[in-house]
């Protein structure tokens, strides 16, 4: 079956593979970091719940110290930082190889 015209049109001005691969690659790479950092968003909510009461008449009592609450800070906002670079990284390289195109 021939191609129409409009097809052919579209095919010729696709790069080729090798360019769209890597930039395909990019974009799902882009989507998986942020996919990443909305889930790291989730853990924050979740150690915001268990730190700030949620009802006026909450009166359990958090058994963690300062410094154990701290160091969890701690290793949360080094992973956010880390996942944050992570997309940064991509969304760059995304930037380079679309304008290179």
């Amino acid at each position: 079956m021939a191609a129409s015209p409009r097809a052919s049109a579209r095919v010729s001005s696709f790069p080729d593979s090798s360019e769209s691969t890597g930039v395909e690659s990019l974009t799902l790479q882009a989507c998986d970091d942020i996919d990443s950092l909305h889930e790291l968003r989730q853990a924050y909510a979740g150690l915001e719940k268990l730190i700030v009461p949620q009802r006026v008449d909450d009166t359990e009592e958090i058994c963690s110290s300062r410094s154990e609450l701290s160091a969890l800070v701690r290793v949360v906002n080094d992973e956010l930082r880390r996942r944050i670079e992570a997309a940064e990284g991509t969304l760059r390289s995304l930037r380079a190889a679309v304008a290179a195109r």
